[in-house]
């Protein structure tokens, strides 16, 4: 404690950095920034744009940055992404990237070193109706350190598409499969690989059960072994599929 409150006296630590180290998170006017959370549990915090100001968003992307010296901000729209640049200009000099559209915005401080992974994960999309949420996953996956690999249109309506990749996700470490409609790929997928499978049902289709509800439910009742989780949530798919990949990423070291 001593060592953070001289460094934070020699102006070689902030008050919010200092506060992260002593408590695991930082308050700012927006709320309190869980700096420890990957040191906890393996998954990075992420800013959730949606129902937050754009002023919340920059306090807590500073924020983010500041004590961990990275930043992820999920379900943004541009104008937050425009409004989170103008806020970091000119003091930041790191590097920013946003992914319109999976609403992704992701800092990095210029010393920040993001953790490689002996593991691949794979996201694979029925159509591109569904390129949003697996967009989130594959950037949740990626912060986390796995290579990511995208096999895209792949879905049951054309499934000869499926079967001209099915060697290159026989490949992979872990599977997120994302789908519509009535959900079918990742059954599928299940099926013919020996890969971990996660289901990312997606809002997409007409009528009934189209806003996902058919897809989570085909998913949830699948005659394969796979997991699934809640509609949309891009987030939850790429922190399970990064979690199997540092597991394995450890065992694999440990072997070598």
């Amino acid at each position: 404690m001593r060592d953070i409150l001289e460094a934070v006296a020699a102006g070689e630590l902030s008050p919010a950095a200092a506060e992260a180290e002593l408590a695991g998170y930082a308050t700012d006017d927006a709320g309190r920034f869980d700096a420890a959370r990957e040191h906890r549990s393996g998954v990075p915090e992420a800013v959730y744009g949606t129902g937050k100001t754009t002023a919340e968003i920059c306090s807590l992307v500073e924020t983010a940055l500041e004590t961990t010296g990275r930043a992820i901000a999920t379900r943004l729209t541009i104008e937050d992404a425009n409004a989170v640049r103008s806020a970091l200009r000119p003091a930041f000099s790191g590097t920013l990237s946003f992914d319109e559209r999976a609403g992704v915005l992701r800092a990095h401080a210029e010393d920040f070193e993001r953790r490689d992974l002996d593991a691949t994960v794979g996201i694979v999309t029925a159509g591109t109706a569904d390129g949003g949420p697996a967009g989130e996953a594959a950037a949740i996956a990626s912060e986390m350190g796995a290579t990511v690999k995208r096999i895209d249109d792949v879905g049951v309506a054309g499934i000869h598409r499926l079967f001209d990749s099915l060697e290159d996700l026989r490949a992979l470490d872990v599977l997120i499969v994302a789908a519509g409609r009535e959900g079918a790929l990742p059954t599928v997928i299940a099926g013919l690989v020996d890969v971990p499978v996660i289901a990312l049902p997606i809002a997409s289709g007409y009528g009934v059960g189209g806003d996902g509800e058919a897809a989570l439910f085909g998913m949830l009742q699948s005659c394969t072994a796979l997991t699934t989780v809640n509609v949309d949530a891009g987030f939850v798919a790429g922190a399970q599929a990064g979690l199997i990949a540092r597991r394995l990423h450890s065992a694999r070291n440990r072997q070598n």
